[in-house]
C-alpha cells in the first residue's frame, strides 16, 4: 500500500525519471538509499516500484505515533526502529527475518537528515553500522540507490518545508533516482560500512549528475 500511494502521489509533485546498472533487481537484497529530504523515501518507492519492487522499510518509531500512517506501515509489514533504546537491535533481527521471506528491505544508511537548509544537493554522510550488521546476520547483498532532487520538494525549516510541498506541484521539480549492481559487502563491518557508502554515494553520484547538480560535476 505504501508502494502504491507513492506511486501515486509521487508524479504530482515532480518529474521523476530513474536508471539502474540492470534489467531488473532480483531478490531478496538490502536496499540502501542516501537520505536528503522527508520527500525522498516517496521517491525512492515509486521508482523501485516501477522495478516490480515494494520493499521492506526500516524508518523511525515515531512514524507509527500517527493513527492512519500506523496502520499502513503495520499492515505492510514495515519495521520501526526504536533509535538509542534496547529495542534498536531488534529492528535488524525483524529485517533478516523479511529478508529470510524472500522481501527487499530499504536501509537509510545515514539515519538522519542532513542539518542543512539549502536545497542543494550533497554527497552521503557518515553511515551508521546498520547496513553493515544486517548483511552480516542474513548474507543478503547490498544494493545501493541514489537519489537526488528530492530537497527541491522539501528541505530547510519547516515552514520552508510545508511551503515546498505546497508549490511543488506547480513548480515540479526535477527527481532522478538510480539503483547500483548488487554487491557482497566484507564481513568486517567497520570495513563494509565503508564500502556501503562508496557504493551509495556513486548510486548518488549518478543521479545528481543526471540532473545536472554542481555538486556531483564538481567531484
Amino acid at each position: 500500500m505504501l508502494s502504491r500511494i507513492a506511486a501515486g502521489v509521487v508524479p504530482s509533485l515532480g518529474r521523476m525519471t530513474m536508471s539502474a546498472d540492470l534489467p531488473s533487481v532480483q531478490g531478496p537484497g538490502i536496499l540502501v538509499a542516501n537520505h536528503t529530504s522527508l520527500a525522498d523515501p516517496g521517491v525512492v518507492l515509486a521508482a523501485l516500484r516501477r522495478l516490480g519492487i515494494e520493499p521492506v522499510v526500516l524508518a523511525t518509531a515515531g512514524l507509527w505515533r500517527i493513527p492512519v500512517l500506523r496502520y499502513v506501515l503495520e499492515r505492510d509489514g514495515h519495521v520501526p526502529v526504536h533509535r538509542r533504546t534496547a529495542r534498536a537491535a531488534d529492528a535488524l533481527d525483524e529485517a533478516a527475518a523479511a529478508l529470510r521471506a524472500g522481501r527487499h528491505v530499504l536501509v537509510y544508511g545515514e539515519g538522519r537528515l542532513p542539518s542543512r537548509t539549502d536545497a542543494a544537493e550533497a554527497a552521503p554522510e557518515a553511515f551508521r553500522s546498520g547496513p553493515a550488521r544486517l548483511a552480516a546476520a542474513s548474507g543478503a547483498p547490498l544494493i545501493p540507490i541514489g537519489q537526488a532532487g528530492a530537497r527541491r520538494i522539501t528541505s530547510g525549516s519547516p515552514t520552508k518545508q510545508v511551503a515546498g510541498l505546497l508549490t511543488a506541484p506547480l513548480r515540479r521539480p526535477r527527481l532522478h533516482v538510480h539503483v547500483g549492481a548488487p554487491l557482497v559487502l566484507p564481513t568486517e563491518i567497520g570495513a563494509a560500512s565503508a564500502v556501503a557508502r562508496h557504493a551509495v554515494t556513486a548510486a548518488w553520484r549518478t543521479a545528481a549528475m543526471e540532473l545536472g547538480e554542481p555538486a556531483a560535476l564538481a567531484a
